[in-house]
């Protein structure tokens, strides 16, 4: 099947190119010089090794059967893939003439395979037969750091960032196939935010089991310059629960119950829950495992106000995933005094008596004086008649000489005054005469 951005071609001798033969011939003759050498006897190789595409990510290599094998010989095929040229410890034994492995589009893939005699010391392996698959694009400008995320087994969400060697325009395409679909879908819910590449699509079984096939996905780009890349991912490792909702709490007695739905998504009993437990205003807690959708909390404190938030996890028996869900929203219960309040009123009180009490002495010394006035003192009355006459008579007295004081220097003044005009009017009857 052809799928851009992927090879869909048969492999033959003709594209595995004259270096390849010559490697496998000049092999062939260095293994049938050293076998005659030690006189060992060399099992011939296998032949027309060829791979073709099964699906967009799945690789199928193939190879004939080697001639004139004894029939002693309990002939199996030995195979590892190499990358880069570097063998990759995948080494597998098998009699069929076929293996299945998966794509690796953004590095030179290669693969090998030879005979083997199994419990048959009197002959030795045969040479290595390789072909290999050529990356097509440009190196670094495939998608990396791809990871998926399969939320509450109904949408898978996949983020990757675009190769170094990308242009800032480039488009990314996924594509997906699983055993069960007939041809591959193409994600179309994308979304980009600071470089990061982002595709949601609908991931759904007919049947919920606690086993599913391996999700294949493929990403390319819009032009034959980005080089694709392949990916197999397991999506039970990959499961992340729904947040619990519905939380619901009561307090009976003293005890704390609490209650959330379960999951309509997941097989019963495949999920684990963490609650978290705090007291008050604390940022710290104690975490409260378990197995159902409710849990009973004894020994509380009817006095403190506890709070409550609970997650949930893949059971280890039915997923592989270790992705917890999302904390639900925190519930509280209870009610924690505030100790403001008794400072508040440690201070208040005091302060309301004291000033309560100073208002009330000064009103009772009033109103005593009001309903028992002071007796006067009879000296003291007398005293004060006495001296208020004895003043008066004081000041009647210089009053009276300072008024014969006026009264002397008026009577000299007028005595002078006369004086003078009698002598000027003399002064003038001489003149005249």
């Amino acid at each position: 099947m052809a799928l851009q951005g992927a090879p869909a071609f048969r492999g033959s001798p003709a594209l595995q190119g004259a270096p390849v033969r010559s490697r496998l011939l000049l092999a062939v003759w260095w293994a049938v010089v050293a076998g005659t050498s030690a006189g060992a006897k060399i099992l011939p190789p296998p032949s027309n090794l060829d791979y073709s595409f099964t699906q967009m990510c799945t690789l199928n290599w193939t190879w004939n059967p080697p001639q004139n094998i004894s029939s002693s010989c309990n002939l199996e095929y030995s195979s590892d893939i190499v990358i880069n040229d570097v063998p990759q410890d995948r080494r597998e034994w098998s009699k069929s003439l076929f293996r299945v492995t998966d794509a690796f589009l953004d590095e030179e893939m290669g693969f090998k395979v030879r005979s083997e005699c199994k419990r048959d010391n009197s002959s030795e392996p045969s040479p290595w037969v390789e072909t290999s698959l050529q990356p097509k694009g440009i190196p670094g400008t495939a998608a990396v750091d791809l990871s998926c995320v399969w939320h509450n087994l109904e949408y898978m969400v996949c983020m990757w960032h675009a190769g170094e060697n990308a242009s800032s325009d480039t488009n990314y395409t996924l594509l997906y196939w699983f055993d069960g679909l007939k041809n591959p879908e193409k994600c179309s819910n994308y979304s980009i935010d600071q470089g990061i590449f982002g595709c949601i699509f609908n991931l759904t079984f007919p049947k919920v089991t606690n086993t599913y096939p391996a999700i294949s996905i493929l990403i390319r780009g819009d032009s034959e310059e980005i080089r694709p890349v392949c990916a197999s991912k397991n999506p039970t490792t990959l499961v992340k629960p729904a947040t619990p909702s519905q939380v619901t709490l009561s307090k009976i007695n003293d005890k704390i119950h609490l209650k959330w739905s379960e999951s309509e998504t997941f097989p019963k009993g495949c999920l684990v829950y963490e609650i978290k437990c705090r007291n008050g205003d604390s940022d710290t807690g104690r975490i409260i495992p378990s197995e159902e959708n409710s849990v009973s909390i004894s020994g509380i404190d009817p006095n403190s106000k506890y709070i409550f938030k609970v997650k949930a996890k893949p059971k280890p028996d039915c997923y592989s995933s270790e992705f917890y869900s999302d904390w639900s929203e925190e519930k509280s219960i209870g009610e924690k005094k505030d100790s403001t309040i008794y400072l508040v009123l440690i201070i208040t009180i005091p302060f309301i008596v004291a000033v309560s009490t100073i208002i009330l002495l000064v009103y009772l010394k009033r109103l005593k004086i009001l309903i028992l006035p002071p007796i006067p003192d009879p000296r003291e009355i007398l005293k004060r008649m006495f001296g208020e006459q004895n003043e008066d008579s004081q000041s009647s007295a210089k009053d009276d000489s300072m008024n014969t004081y006026d009264r002397l220097i008026i009577e000299e003044e007028i005595h002078s005054l006369v004086l003078t005009e009698a002598s000027e009017s003399t002064n003038s009857e001489k003149e005249n005469k």
